[in-house]
């Protein structure tokens, strides 16, 4: 199990070898890398002092963030291209470091549009569907979630995160029907598996998701999306609930065995 790669395909290829399956709980890609600020979609386009701004408008205002990055396409001839172009450069080094059977989901930080370009045999790429592995039913629903009340961003974007409402999403959960295993990229809505203790902000997780894993007996609930957990692991009712990890700077796989 693996979430949050950002990436880190060198990493990726080492927890695929020998592995039964792998399963992949979303954010492949490097948009912004925090870390490396030459890296990343935005790094390779304007350069680590472009980034390094961006990061600390992010720390300090949203808004202000969002205004600056949208200065920035403007410097783009082909804004949207450019994008494609670096996304689809990364995704065929990602994918292609997965040799083990996978199952994976996109999360917000993909281009679930383009994975259609990926699919192969012994690479099934699942979103509001349900697989079953071993004799347990996996069920995966994809993105992150927004705010109640808040509609996803419509027209032309060079990049826009995959970002659902509370209603969508629930609906993806649905579609599930009853599984042993929940495989999302986002937690379910407990503030101590929500809140980044680096960051220092709670992450939004999955209010319909928490109502579906009391109402059901599932034996995990599997997630990413926050970096750094107050905890990664709670228990609700019977099911387990792990964060997987941040994979880009662990490079460590969550193994599930039963």
């Amino acid at each position: 199990m693996v979430s949050d790669v950002h990436g880190n395909a060198e990493a990726l290829a080492r927890a695929s070898a020998g592995a039964d399956a792998v399963v992949v709980l979303g954010d492949l890609l490097d948009i912004v890398d925090y870390h490396d600020h030459e890296r990343g979609v935005l790094g390779r386009l304007f350069g680590p002092d472009r980034v390094r701004t961006f990061a600390r408008l992010r720390r300090e205002d949203g808004r202000r963030a969002a205004a600056y990055v949208r200065s920035l396409w403007g410097e783009l001839a082909d804004p949207a291209g450019s994008v494609d172009e670096l996304v689809r450069e990364q995704y065929d080094v990602l994918f292609g470091a997965l040799d083990a059977p996978t199952y994976a989901t996109p999360g917000n930080v993909d281009s679930p549009r383009l994975w259609p370009e990926y699919a192969r045999e012994g690479l099934v790429m699942l979103d509001g569907q349900s697989v079953d592995l071993g004799g347990l039913r996996f069920g995966f629903a994809g993105g992150a979630v927004l705010p109640p009340g808040v509609p996803p961003l419509t027209g032309p974007a060079p990049w826009r995160a995959y970002l659902r409402t509370p209603e969508d999403f629930a609906l993806a959960l649905d579609a599930l029907g009853e599984v042993d295993v929940w495989c999302t990229h986002v937690p379910p809505a407990l503030d101590e598996l929500c809140y980044d203790v680096v960051a220092r902000r709670v992450e939004i997780g999955s209010e319909g998701l928490l109502d579906r894993i009391r109402a059901q007996r599932a034996r995990w609930a599997l997630f990413g999306h926050v970096h750094q957990p107050w905890s990664a692991r709670a228990r609700i009712g019977v099911t387990d609930c792990v964060n997987v990890g941040h994979f880009q700077r662990t490079a460590s796989p969550y193994v599930l065995h039963w």
